[in-house]
């Protein structure tokens, strides 16, 4: 009688609780990232440097135009000068915005697993444990993802609307304009139609996903005709933007065992000491007992996983270095098929699921405080050395980091940036290396002592 009056109690709870509780959870549980008093790297600096140009966010033009540039992210960039404009100096206000963005997409999530028959619990745990693992806490912390957020977002939505498509060929636009506006946030979203392709697939030959795969195909062609040469040819660092598909079974194992392994804070250093590695063994140990717990479930729960999370991944895959924001998209889809999964399994595949989650739940921790820390550090450093560049006018100034283990951080806040807060920075720093003579030292908060 009790367990029937508590089902009654849930079906009569409002549709709009369970996003609305998923976007509250994610705001609350990613605090430090919203109040975080400075910012990560050298983008957010440039674009703010941009913004404070006479000409502002509104001269536009040329990133719509610039159809052959590498990076062809017209809607991003635009936004981004334009939220630099109005948020740069509100540092709370733009991080706010980031995770609100990361909250959203969380919702969205927990309301296609619940439409699809999964539990409000079930389908609250998978959103959360994509919003708050290590590839989201990543993306929603660093301003310069906003490109990701956008067309995951849009994917998303396009799965809602597919997924009632109450008029087809409303369902048929809908995804079409989605996917063109996710195009325009990033070449990422070229995945689309392949996620949709897979949902067609794996969900009985719906024709509702069959007839969405066409619809998001017809923008992804135009967009590849336009743009493929230069996506593969022009030229790029070969660092990070190098390709070969040599690169394809590094990077998959990367983005697979990046997840459980709480220590490591950036998907390309994941494989850097090897398998001899206990952590990376342990890795791969939990990879393949989820796996089998998927296949336990239902072989195509398995297939599900491997087909759409390396879909979601797509090109990322050939480059020649993994990054955490790439797997923005790879987080959502696999998180979902572990929630849909999860009735389907036995006890050993729903603790194998729960230890996964953990790990992932402390790994989106630590890289969360490792943002804060970032950006109080950014908070202190970013202006020490602007009122130097000042004092100094054209002279020189040579920086050397007082722990070399935060070089990476002020590699990060020295690279390229043409000014900050209207003072120009441009040539005028230089970083030098440990042991290298220097002005100054960097001290691990960011202030900058002179050296004899």
């Amino acid at each position: 009688m009790g367990d029937a009056t508590t089902a009654d109690v849930r079906e009569k709870w409002p549709g709009w609780l369970l996003p609305a509780g998923v976007f509250v959870a994610v705001l609350l549980a990613q605090w430090p990232l919203v109040f975080n008093p400075g910012y990560f790297s050298h983008d957010e600096l440039q674009w703010a440097a941009f913004a404070q140009q006479p000409e502002g966010p509104f001269s536009v033009g040329p990133l719509w135009a610039g159809v052959q540039s590498f990076q062809y992210r017209p809607l991003t960039f635009t936004l981004w000068l334009w939220l630099s404009r109005l948020l740069f100096d509100h540092p709370y206000a733009f991080h706010g915005l980031m995770v609100a963005l990361g909250g959203a997409n969380a919702a969205l999530l927990a309301v296609l697993l619940r439409r699809f028959g999964a539990t409000a619990a079930a389908s609250a745990a998978g959103a959360l444990a994509f919003a708050l693992g290590a590839y989201a806490a990543h993306t929603h912390g660093w301003v310069g993802t906003l490109a990701d957020l956008i067309w995951v977002g849009c994917a998303l939505s396009i799965a809602l609307i597919v997924q009632r498509d109450r008029q087809p060929w409303i369902s048929m636009l809908a995804t079409a304009a989605l996917t063109s506006l996710a195009l325009l946030a990033k070449e990422a979203a070229v995945v689309i139609p392949a996620l949709l392709a897979l949902a067609w697939l794996f969900l009985q030959h719906r024709t509702a996903w069959g007839r969405a795969a066409w619809a998001a195909l017809l923008p992804v062609a135009i967009y590849l005709a336009l743009r493929i040469g230069v996506i593969l040819f022009s030229p790029r660092p070969a660092a990070n933007y190098g390709w070969s598909l040599a690169f394809v079974p590094q990077r998959w194992l990367e983005y697979q065992l990046f997840p459980p392994n709480p220590t490591k804070m950036e998907a390309g250093g994941t494989l850097a000491r090897g398998f001899g590695d206990g952590r990376v063994l342990a890795a791969i140990v939990l990879w393949l007992a989820l796996a089998w717990a998927l296949w336990r479930a239902g072989p195509r729960w398995l297939s599900g996983f491997l087909l759409a999370g390396a879909a979601a991944l797509g090109p990322v895959l050939i480059l020649a270095e993994s990054a955490n924001q790439y797997g923005y998209g790879f987080a959502a889809v696999t998180a979902a098929i572990c929630a849909a999964a999860w009735p389907r399994m036995r006890r050993f595949g729903k603790t194998v699921l729960v230890i996964l989650a953990l790990l992932g739940l402390w790994h989106g921790f630590n890289i969360v405080r490792r943002m804060h820390n970032a950006g109080e550090v950014q908070a202190v450093f970013s202006p020490a050395l602007a009122e130097l560049v000042r004092e100094r006018g054209d002279t020189t100034i040579r920086l050397r980091s007082a722990d070399p283990s935060q070089r990476w951080l002020f590699d990060r806040l020295t690279h390229e940036i043409p000014s900050y807060r209207g003072v120009p920075i441009g040539s005028r720093v230089h970083l030098m290396q440990a042991g290298e003579d220097a002005d100054y030292a960097i001290e691990t908060d960011g202030r900058l002592t002179p050296l004899p």
